[in-house]
């Protein structure tokens, strides 16, 4: 915490002990930190703790296990404050980046961000990385509902469906300090992750998901050697599959129409509260003078 406090001085450091065993909290608080406790096990659920009970114009996110490099937290900071970013990411996986990775854990990222590259066409090198920087517009309109480790992958999905601008930075992962352990379970933790990122495909993308399921369902039809009635079923099956995508896709956009032009609003009424707190600090300054 020490080495974040001289990476920003400025900031305020806010400690969330998710049930830790360890004396966590009593030394973030004798370090200066503001310590909140989320008694809820789980990633997400502490996340979503963080965004309630913290109201700042830049978050700075990064998991408790001294692996994210601190003295990389005002490159992070730096494009949210400029305006250029909505959220910017420390990449582990980034060419740039000399991460030290256990092989498997590498491997379940590089499958998870090849699986965002094909269902949202979009190249990120770190879905999953636990460094983050947010903007206040970020964290205030976008809904969370993860619990565990699956958090990262919600929040970049929904960050791109949504139009927000996002940066990667390349950062170093270095090895867990002794007598640190991972909470992550690979298996059921990977399996978490990957129904988290199947389910945001189902809500955002119905027509890729139905739509593929119906096709494989008609070339099961086609190219199996069914008997007529198996081959009408599958047939049905892959036509209903198909519309139930078209119409979900159709709903989907109505849905996205209606949230872009709620942004529209909730900018406008922004920027006429931010123009009348311009004007009271004017007068303000005048009647002084």
């Amino acid at each position: 915490m020490r080495d974040f406090r001289s990476a920003l001085p400025a900031a305020d450091i806010f400690v969330f002990d998710n049930n830790s065993s360890d004396r966590t909290a009593e030394f973030a608080r004798a370090a200066g930190a503001e310590v909140h406790s989320v008694l809820r096990r789980g990633k997400g659920y502490v996340v979503l703790s963080m965004f309630e009970r913290v109201d700042a114009d830049v978050y700075l996110m990064v998991d408790g296990d001294s692996t994210y490099p601190a003295q990389m937290a005002p490159a992070l900071v730096a494009p949210i404050l400029h305006d250029q970013a909505d959220m910017v990411v420390g990449s582990r996986l980034d060419p740039g980046s000399r991460s030290e990775f256990r092989r498997l854990n590498r491997l379940g990222n590089l499958f998870f961000n090849a699986l965002m590259r094909l269902f949202f066409r979009r190249t990120l090198n770190d879905v999953l990385s636990g460094y983050r920087a947010m903007s206040r517009r970020f964290v205030h309109s976008i809904p969370l509902f993860g619990g565990g480790f699956e958090i990262e992958a919600e929040l970049t999905v929904k960050a791109l469906e949504r139009g927000m601008r996002i940066v990667e930075i390349p950062v170093r992962l270095v090895e867990r300090p002794q007598n640190s352990r991972s909470k992550i379970r690979i298996i059921h933790d990977g399996v978490l992750i990957l129904s988290t990122i199947l389910a945001l495909v189902r809500d955002y993308k119905p027509l890729t998901a139905f739509g593929s399921i119906g096709l494989i369902l008609a070339a099961i039809a086609v190219l199996a050697p069914f008997g007529p009635a198996a081959t009408l079923a599958f047939s049905i099956a892959a036509i209903a599959s198909i519309a139930c995508g078209l119409v979900l896709h159709s709903i989907s956009r109505h849905f996205q129409e209606l949230n872009h032009r709620l942004k529209i609003i909730e900018n406008k009424v922004s920027n006429h509260e931010q123009d009348q707190q311009d004007r009271r600090k004017s007068a303000s300054a005048a009647s002084h003078r």
